[in-house]
This record gives structure tokens, C-alpha cells and sequence, in this order.
């Protein structure tokens, strides 16, 4: 009989196990002030609690109105971010994604959830994507009412960390948009300007840079002024409030949040059968960076409408009368608006481009 003693086995917690929960906690502390500041008619967005809560008589709505819902990510646009340590800018774009989805419907968006995924929590790098999340919530007027950060050991790697936010918005049932019905053929399509790439197209343009043996850190080709991970950077552009105010008026008939498909396979997504887009390229002067992009990648015409969205965020129809308000208003609010094309009856395609060749 062997007199060896097994020593006991050292106790495991969740901390050696890979899951912070005093992390978690200093997290929270650290984003209450940032989540408070998107409070809002409705939600006094204060974090604590199971579940967040939304009065909607709060916010203004005697009647029952139509709820919408979006849901998105960020996409790969993460590794960029990753790769240069500013992490607050894909915060806002997660935010867009999905209002601008819910403005199109004519909705104005309520409130906002996010949840944060990570292999090991780093506090910092999550409170600046959250405080990133608050200022979209803030320039979109919803409320940030919740919540989840899942420390997930041995399911990302490095640093890496996902993301995927939800958004919920309301519009009264006789303002729900697209108006099919109304649109004509005639009438006029409206491109607004992006703030660059916005959060489509990562993937593609990941590949491109790898293979003309550039870094994030190195300059900007098409922006020498900035590194090429800070221009790629820049925030999706948030249309919430100019749009939803047109909206309310009923002076556009549908809108479109130009994402991945591009202007050919979103803008069909609003259009009745009989109808079709009919949009002049040469209307607009493509950006810096989708010229670089473009001829870098050897990216033909067609497949380049597709992937990015070639320096329109939204596209809007509207009736020939409404144009000159509608561009008013718009520009007014700081907007950049060209005037890209029309509806005509439908053939074939759904979204049909013009002067393609004036991109190569």
C-alpha cells in the first residue's frame, strides 16, 4: 500500500477560470454616466436592473403605435479598430446600423441595446466602445436602456471582441414607410452624401490593403493628412433626425439606408414590382477613398456598386412638387444632397446605373 498523500487541488473561482466578474463590475461604474446622458421622453436609461424600460405615453404616444425593431454589427470594420486601439468610433456605428434601418420605416427611434463580446474583458477598450454607443444614441435621440457584456474565455483571440446592437423605434400606422402606392414613375431620387465607407465592404477592403502591402498605421493614399486606420475609421454617418422629420411631414414616399448590396440591391428593397430606380453616377463625384479603393483592388464597376456604398448613405424618393422643400430641409440640416436619378417602369433589374464607365 502506497503511503503517498494526494495534496489537495488548489480551489478554482471564476476569475482563474478567465471570467472577471470585478471587471464586469468596474465596467458598469465606469459607463453610468455616458449611458445616463442618452436619457430621453420615456427612459431615464439608468443600468442596473433585469431588463430596460420604455414608457411609451411617456414619450408622447396617446395612441398605440406601430413597433419596429432592427438588429446589426459592425462587421470586420472591429479589426481595424483593433489594430489602431480607438475603439468609440465603431461604438457610434453600431448605433447607426441599425436607426438608420428604422428611419427608412419612418420610425423614430426609442431606445438602444448593445451587447459586447470578448474572450477577456479588457475595461478600457469596452468603456470606450460603449461611451462610443452612447454618442450615436445621443445623436439619434434614443435612449441607451441596457446591456450584456459576455466575457467568453477561449472563444476570440488576442484582443478581438464582437459586437451586435439592437435598436427599437415606433411611428403612427398612417406614417409607416415605404408609401408604395403613391410612387410614380417620375418620381425623383435623392442620394445624401456618406461620411466615407461606413460599416460595409470591411472584408474587401481588408483584402485590398493587405495585398498592396499597406498597414492601418501607414498614410492614407487618398488622405495624406491621416493614417489609413483613422480614415477607415470614420463613424457611419446617423440620418435619424433630418429623415424622421421629413417623415412626419409626409414628404417623402421611401427611403433607402445604402449598406451592403449597395444602390443596386437596396434600393429595390422600397420600390413597388412595376417600378425601378434609374440613378446617373455621374450626378455625384465619388470620394477619395472609393476612387483609391476602386483602382487598388481592380474592383469592376458593377461589383464596386455592390460592395460599397460609393459615397451615398440614404437614398430618398420623393415627388417631383417636394423636391425643392425636401432639398431645402435637408441641406439646412447640414445634409449634402444630390439629385441622382428617377423612377421609371420596370424591365428587368430593380436598381438600373447609368454611365457606369465614368468610374473606370
Amino acid at each position: 500500500m502506497s503511503n503517498q498523500t494526494n495534496s489537495p487541488e488548489e480551489p478554482l473561482t471564476y476569475a482563474s477560470a478567465g471570467v472577471s466578474i470585478d471587471a464586469g463590475n468596474l465596467l458598469v461604474e465606469r459607463i453610468k454616466s455616458a449611458v445616463r446622458s442618452t436619457k430621453r421622453p420615456g427612459a431615464d436609461a439608468e443600468i442596473g436592473g433585469f431588463g430596460g424600460t420604455f414608457d411609451l405615453a411617456g414619450a408622447g404616444y396617446s395612441k398605440v403605435p406601430v413597433l419596429l425593431a432592427a438588429i446589426d454589427g459592425v462587421g470586420t470594420k472591429l479589426k481595424v479598430a483593433k489594430a489602431i486601439g480607438k475603439h468609440d468610433t465603431v461604438g457610434i456605428d453600431l448605433v447607426a446600423m441599425n436607426v438608420n434601418d428604422l428611419v427608412v420605416q419612418g420610425a423614430e427611434a426609442l431606445f438602444f441595446l448593445d451587447c459586447y463580446s470578448c474572450s477577456k474583458l479588457e475595461v478600457d477598450t469596452a468603456a470606450d466602445f460603449v461611451n462610443g454607443v452612447a454618442e450615436g444614441c445621443r445623436q439619434a435621440g434614443c435612449a441607451l436602456v441596457g446591456g450584456e457584456t459576455a466575457e467568453m474565455p477561449g472563444m476570440y483571440s488576442g484582443g478581438e471582441y464582437d459586437a451586435v446592437g439592437a435598436a427599437v423605434g415606433a411611428v403612427d400606422r398612417e406614417r409607416i414607410l415605404p408609401d408604395t402606392k403613391n410612387m410614380l414613375e417620375g418620381d425623383v431620387l435623392l442620394g445624401l452624401a456618406s461620411s466615407g465607407v461606413h460599416s460595409n465592404g470591411f472584408s474587401l477592403i481588408r483584402k485590398i490593403i493587405e495585398r498592396k502591402g499597406l498597414s492601418y498605421d501607414s498614410a492614407a493614399p487618398w488622405d495624406e493628412t491621416m493614417s489609413i486606420g483613422l480614415s477607415l475609421l470614420t463613424p457611419t454617418r446617423i440620418y435619424v433626425k433630418p429623415l424622421f422629420a421629413l417623415a412626419q411631414k409626409k414628404l417623402v414616399k421611401g427611403m433607402s439606408h445604402i449598406t451592403g448590396g449597395g444602390l443596386t440591391e437596396n434600393i429595390p428593397r422600397v420600390l413597388p414590382k412595376q417600378l425601378a430606380a434609374e440613378v446617373d453616377v455621374t450626378t455625384w463625384s465619388l470620394p477619395p477613398v472609393f476612387t483609391w479603393l476602386k483602382e487598388a483592388g481592380n474592383v469592376s464597376s458593377t461589383e464596386f456598386a455592390r460592395a460599397f456604398n460609393t459615397g451615398l448613405g440614404m437614398v430618398l424618393v420623393v415627388s417631383v412638387e417636394n423636391v425643392k422643400q425636401v432639398v431645402g430641409e435637408l441641406e439646412g440640416a447640414g445634409e449634402t444632397v444630390f439629385q441622382i436619378g428617377r423612377l421609371v417602369t420596370r424591365e428587368a433589374e430593380g436598381c438600373i446605373l447609368k454611365n457606369l464607365e465614368a468610374w473606370d
